[in-house]
């Protein structure tokens, strides 16, 4: 009852997003928990205003996405991905969007 008490008052204002929690209970039956940012496919799904990904990523696209929103979901979950700079995690975000059948739009701000 502790739990579910605490994890809906740290979350009453990200009602209905897909949350992931690492929850750790100690042997004297006391918890400890963090609530982590919504994975990115999901913030990508919201950012294309679709549904689901696509079945044939390559083939149809679902929507699509800017560089800029790719940059605020990248600099958002910067502490749950394993890379140190926000170019590399944009690298991570646009390989994810498109798995998911979503396009970036506009000129890529890294020099290839």
């Amino acid at each position: 009852m502790q739990f579910c008490k605490q994890f809906n008052g740290r979350t009453q204002d990200l009602a209905g997003k897909v949350l992931p929690v690492v929850i750790t209970v100690y042997a004297d039956k006391s918890f400890d928990f963090i609530v982590k940012q919504p994975p990115v496919a999901i913030q990508l799904l919201e950012a294309a205003k679709a549904k689901k990904g696509s079945a044939e990523p390559h083939v149809k696209k679902v929507g699509s996405v800017t560089w800029e929103q790719v940059k605020l979901i990248a600099e958002d979950k910067m502490s749950d991905l394993n890379c140190f700079t926000v170019e590399s995690a944009m690298r991570m975000v646009a390989g994810t969007a498109r798995s998911l059948g979503i396009n970036v739009e506009g000129q890529s701000p890294f020099n290839n």
